[in-house]
């Protein structure tokens, strides 16, 4: 991708020839094109907009080279993951003054405690959309439910080893992030007898399927489930009562970033609250920014299904870098019970 660089100072805006590029790496759909468009008329960048479909897709394209992306957004783990590879740049956060909009609560966690690498994008959970024309309402409080015989081939289970494999370790009471081969083989074990009730594991197709009312239940992350129950009042989300994964998606700059310059004003640019706001409404994910929460419709602030109670919280796991030996583990176990469950 060739990129055209003006060789003039941003402050002298007279003297412009060419616009200089910000190249944006982000998950699909997950970033409102209206906030480019308006980030490109403040500043006057051309904003190139590139997106990948898994934080390893992210990971190996950002390892090999060959684009030099100003911003990505990888979630904890991963920012775990690309830091011990040398492939972050350290912030410096003087540069984005709007990171004091952002919660106390979703700083200083244990995959970057100084948010030195990584300044929080957007956070949820993983849980059960289920359809109450088919499902009884409130019938679905946990993950063991899921393995009720009444559910046979009725399920939709989001194809990912991690969300997978840990919804099925706190049915069993264990850690998400547990590394016991004994576990996960027993978790295995459980998963395979959850076969008969898979009707697919499927990604982005989820949304369709249980918007036109063509499954009862389907595993996914909370965003997911705030645009299916938008289109879909019959759809209702729950946050399993053994507890389930908190993730978070962040804002890192790349060591091979170009234009650090504009990295950062567009990273202060989006925490500005009423475009966090506007984003958090786009995506549907929750915001780590208070200011922006404040801006958002009650029945979207106050749902405790999204934004959860502190006591809900306290039950929820960050997954934590597993390393690659124990991470293929779980892509393997996970492969296996894909095959089965066909």
């Amino acid at each position: 991708m060739g990129l055209g660089y003006a060789a003039i100072k941003l402050d002298q805006p007279s003297i412009k020839t060419k616009k200089q590029n910000l190249i944006i790496y982000n998950w699909g759909d997950y970033l409102d094109p209206k906030l480019i468009k308006q980030f490109e008329k403040k500043y006057g960048y051309h904003v190139i907009y590139e997106t990948f479909d898994s934080n390893e897709a992210m990971y190996t394209k950002i390892k090999q080279g060959g684009t030099a992306y100003d911003i990505t957004i990888p979630s904890e783990y991963m920012v775990t993951k690309m830091r011990k590879a040398n492939l972050l740049d350290h912030l410096d956060t003087k540069k984005i003054p709007n990171l004091k909009y952002i919660g106390e609560n979703f700083l200083h966690q244990p995959f970057d405690t100084n948010n030195d690498y990584s300044i929080p994008y957007f956070w949820g959970t993983l849980g059960i959309v289920y359809n109450d024309r088919f499902v009884k309402k409130g019938s679905i409080t946990n993950w063991n439910d899921l393995w009720s015989k009444k559910y046979r081939h009725q399920i939709l289970l989001v194809d990912s080893a991690r969300d997978a494999m840990g919804m099925s370790l706190k049915s069993l009471g264990y850690s998400m992030n547990t590394t016991s081969s004994i576990k996960l083989h027993l978790v295995q074990t459980k998963l395979d007898t959850l076969g008969p009730n898979i009707k697919a594991i499927i990604s982005d197709e989820m949304k369709m399927y249980m918007i036109q009312n063509e499954a009862s239940i389907g595993v996914t992350w909370s965003g997911e489930a705030h645009e299916m129950m938008e289109e879909n009042s019959h759809l209702h989300y729950v946050v399993p009562s053994e507890g389930s994964n908190l993730w978070f998606d962040n804002f890192v700059i790349p060591k091979t970033a170009k234009n650090k310059t504009a990295a950062y004003q567009f990273i202060n640019f989006m925490l500005e609250p009423k475009n966090a706001a506007k984003n958090a409404e786009y995506v549907g994910y929750a915001t780590p920014n208070l200011a922006a929460k404040k801006l958002l419709p009650k029945n979207v602030r106050n749902n405790p299904e999204f934004y959860p109670s502190e006591e809900k919280l306290r039950k929820l796991q960050v997954f934590k870098d597993l390393g690659p030996k124990k991470t293929q583990e779980y892509n393997d176990l996970f492969l296996e019970f894909k095959m089965y469950a066909r």
